[in-house]
C-alpha cells in the first residue's frame, strides 16, 4: 500500500474509531484558543482547561486581557509550567491583537506567528479550528505516530508537516491532527503502544515489524 492509500485508510479508520475527535482545549472565542494554546506548551490540555475558566472569567474580553496586570495573569496561570514566560506571551499577544490587528485574530499564518508565544504549531491549530483553513498540527503525538505508521521518516516538525501534506488531501489536514491526539492518548501511547488493540495494526509499519 502506498503512502497516499495508507494515509487515507488511517484517516478513515480513526474517524470511525474516534468520531468525536476535536480540539481538546476549551474555548468559545478565537482569542481564547490562542491563550489556551500558549498555556498548553509543556502542560497537559486537562490542566489548561482547569486554568482558563478563572482566567477568562477575570478577563472576559480581549481588550480587558490586553489591559491586565502581568502579575495578575501570572497568579492565575501559576499552576501551569513556565507560567511567567506564558503570562508575558499572553499579555503581549493580547496587546498586539488590539493595537495591530483591531482586536481580531488574523487568519494568516505569518501574522499569527508574529504574536508572542505563537509558533507554527499553534498558528496551524488556530487556522484550522478558528477559521477552517487546512493546516496540519504536528505535535508530539502526530510526529511520533506518523513515524510509526510509516508516513514520514523526518524528525523536525516542519519536515513532518511537509511529508504529511504530500500524502493527505487538504480536507483531512485539520482532522488528522485531532485524530493523532485521540489515538496517542487512547491506544498508541508513547511508553507502550497497544498494537493488538489498534485499528491500524495491519497497515502500521511499527506494528507489522513487531
Amino acid at each position: 500500500m502506498d503512502k497516499h492509500r495508507t494515509a487515507a485508510t488511517v484517516v478513515r479508520r480513526l474517524r470511525q474509531h474516534y468520531p468525536d475527535a476535536q480540539c481538546t482545549l476549551d474555548f468559545q472565542e478565537p482569542w481564547q484558543l490562542l491563550v489556551a494554546s500558549i498555556l498548553s506548551a509543556q502542560c497537559t490540555d486537562a490542566r489548561v482547561n482547569l486554568i482558563t475558566p478563572d482566567l477568562f472569567s477575570r478577563y472576559p474580553t480581549l481588550n480587558s486581557l490586553a489591559q491586565a496586570d502581568l502579575a495578575d495573569i501570572e497568579r492565575l496561570v501559576r499552576s501551569c509550567g513556565l507560567f511567567r514566560t506564558k503570562a508575558r506571551a499572553i499579555l503581549g499577544s493580547a496587546t498586539r491583537l488590539v493595537t495591530d490587528f483591531n482586536g481580531i485574530l488574523p487568519p494568516d499564518r505569518e501574522a499569527l506567528m508574529s504574536l508572542p508565544g505563537v509558533g507554527r504549531k499553534i498558528a496551524n491549530l488556530l487556522l484550522g479550528d478558528c477559521f477552517g483553513i487546512p493546516a496540519i498540527v504536528v505535535d508530539t503525538h502526530c510526529a511520533r505516530i506518523s513515524t510509526l505508521i510509516g508516513l514520514t521518516r523526518q524528525t523536525s516538525p516542519l519536515a513532518v508537516e511537509k511529508d504529511l501534506a504530500e500524502v493527505l488531501p487538504p480536507e483531512d489536514w485539520i482532522a488528522y491532527g485531532h485524530l493523532m491526539v485521540s489515538h496517542g492518548r487512547a491506544i498508541c501511547v508513547a511508553r507502550k503502544p497497544d498494537c493488538s488493540g489498534c485499528p491500524l495494526q495491519d497497515i502500521c509499519q511499527y506494528a507489522l515489524r513487531r
